[in-house]
């Protein structure tokens, strides 16, 4: 059909992209032709589809794949029949799917990605075939008032840590770490405070602490691949022996997708605040870990609590988690 396809394309009716799990897909598959033109039919293909690749080409070595969405309709022509003359000018398919509850949310990374699109076919009598394909975004959104309760609590760990060997810098460190709460969103801050007692003979040269992003890539049963990524610090320098320390500050939490990319089974992602001792000495770094869960939705207020015969309304989120600023930083 040398010029006389003069455009076919995949046109969503939800200009944004953006869909949650439940949503219709609706649209049309849009033709312009020059001339009349016979046509076997038209092909239509929904994919949501989750893949892990460690390496590339012949140095790849591992792969695995699961499916979420396979829907295939034929929108033009049936099996068997003889072709259909369109007319010239422009022709309009329309198309329309619920998408299944539970869908993982859309996500790209260094070995995997979850990925949702629809591919187009125009067949023609003679062989040839025209092709086009459409991306659209998934948002699986986490609602923190969904969640066990006890997420909206202080969330602490502590540690008694021994420096040191005998009189040599013998002694222990003693340190408290306590979150506000054990979950947050995407622009909100972590509030955070510590205490630190050195009762040992080393001074600790710094304490950090740190929200960190762990992305685990799964194939075939086993951890392929894993990143950490550090997202936010703060810093604070020397401890003497015999001192102590407070510590009351803010972590700001960037965009990020959710917790765990729910629905999927071969990437999980993780998110830890971590409070980090380094002693002077040869001494190793002393970590203390809280875990934490980011969602969509952020905790209500008392006072914010919706009647239930009121609807939620629909919330479309700033941030996706498509593009990562950090994605091709060199992992640790």
């Amino acid at each position: 059909m040398p010029r006389k396809l003069l455009k076919f394309l995949i046109v969503f009716d939800n200009t944004s992209l953006l869909y949650f799990p439940g949503q219709f897909l609706s649209g049309k598959v849009l033709m312009e032709l020059q001339d009349d033109t016979p046509v076997l039919g038209l092909h239509f293909h929904v994919i949501g589809e989750g893949v892990v690749r460690v390496g590339s080409g012949r140095h790849e070595r591992l792969f695995d794949k699961e499916n979420y969405i396979d829907f295939r309709m034929r929108l033009l022509g049936e099996p068997g029949h003889t072709p259909s003359l369109l007319s010239p000018g422009i022709h309009s398919f329309p198309f329309k799917l619920g998408l299944p509850m539970g869908l993982p949310s859309t996500f790209l990374g260094t070995h995997g990605w979850v990925q949702y699109y629809c591919k187009a076919a125009l067949r023609e009598p003679n062989g040839l075939t025209h092709k086009n394909q459409q991306v659209f975004i998934v948002m699986n959104p986490i609602d923190l008032n969904l969640e066990p309760p006890v997420l909206s609590q202080e969330l602490e760990c502590s540690v008694e840590h021994r420096l040191g060997v005998g009189c040599v810098g013998g002694g222990a460190l003693a340190c408290r770490v306590a979150l506000d709460r054990g979950a947050y969103v995407p622009g909100e801050s972590i509030a955070l405070s510590a205490h630190l007692v050195n009762n040992s003979r080393t001074a600790i040269k710094c304490t950090r602490a740190a929200l960190t992003e762990t992305i685990e890539y799964w194939a075939h049963g086993k951890v392929a691949a894993r990143e950490v990524r550090e997202l936010a610090a703060l810093r604070r320098g020397k401890t003497r022996a015999g001192g102590s320390e407070r510590w009351r500050e803010l972590l700001y939490v960037p965009p990020l997708p959710p917790t765990n990319l729910r629905g999927c089974h071969l990437i999980a992602l993780h998110y830890d605040v971590f409070f980090i001792i380094e002693p002077k000495s040869l001494e190793k770094e002393v970590k203390l870990q809280l875990p934490i869960v980011l969602g969509t939705y952020p905790f209500r207020e008392a006072g914010e609590e919706r009647e239930q015969s009121e609807q939620p309304p629909t919330h479309y989120p700033t941030t996706l988690p498509v593009f990562r600023a950090w994605l091709h930083d060199k992992p640790r």
